[in-house]
């Protein structure tokens, strides 16, 4: 499998952003999709979570209410859409996918990961 993520730039505080995550190499309705962040100094955070079946959405707290998770079957592509950014969502976001489990929140659990696109809100 095989992730390529795009989307990320230069905002100002309260704009929105929507990155993409292109799929390849495996049946696309077959994975679960998530997408982390990883903010300068910091650790790897989970942000949102999408089911393989149904599309059921999970987010993190501190997005909850301003992101949402989409996916696009026939595009092979699983969307973040950002509102209301805030300059602490500033970070590199990742997108990555997973072919055994329904859904993860975890980013032990996928196994496999994007390259990352960066996304800077200035205050």
């Amino acid at each position: 499998v095989q992730l390529q993520a795009s989307g990320g730039g230069l905002v100002q505080n309260g704009d929105s952003l929507t990155l993409s995550c292109l799929v390849s190499g495996r049946t696309f309705s077959g994975l679960a999709l998530g997408w982390f962040r990883q903010a300068p100094g910091k650790e790897r955070e989970f942000v949102a979570a999408i089911s393989r079946s149904f599309g059921r959405t999970y987010y993190s707290d501190s997005v909850k209410g301003r992101f949402a998770i989409s996916r696009d079957n026939t595009k092979r592509t699983v969307y973040l859409q950002m509102a209301s950014l805030k300059p602490e969502d500033t970070a590199i976001y990742y997108c990555a996918a997973d072919d055994g489990r329904l859904y993860a929140t975890d980013s032990d659990e996928y196994d496999y990961w994007g390259q990352g696109t960066l996304v800077t809100v200035s205050s």
